[in-house]
């Protein structure tokens, strides 16, 4: 399983998102991978007003806020 999520720095929600994530990781293993998109343009403009936005295996499934619930109910679903 792989988690992507873009974020920038000084982002509240984006430290919110990344506790969820942390926390889910202690209970269930998975790669996880955050990109700053600060100066990337093409990232600015598909994420820049959403972010964090959260990739699970390459599909987008959260933005703007993660709730743990809803994000441990979706790492079981794409574990089967």
């Amino acid at each position: 399983m792989r988690v992507v999520m873009y974020s920038r720095e000084r982002c509240g929600l984006c430290d919110t998102a990344r506790a969820v994530i942390v926390a889910a990781r202690a209970r269930t293993p998975f790669d996880f991978e955050e990109i700053d998109i600060s100066g990337h343009d093409a990232l600015e403009l598909a994420y820049g007003i959403r972010i964090p936005v959260v990739l699970l295996e390459g599909e987008e499934r959260f933005e703007l806020t993660l709730d743990a619930d809803e994000f441990a109910a979706a790492l079981r679903e794409r574990q089967g």
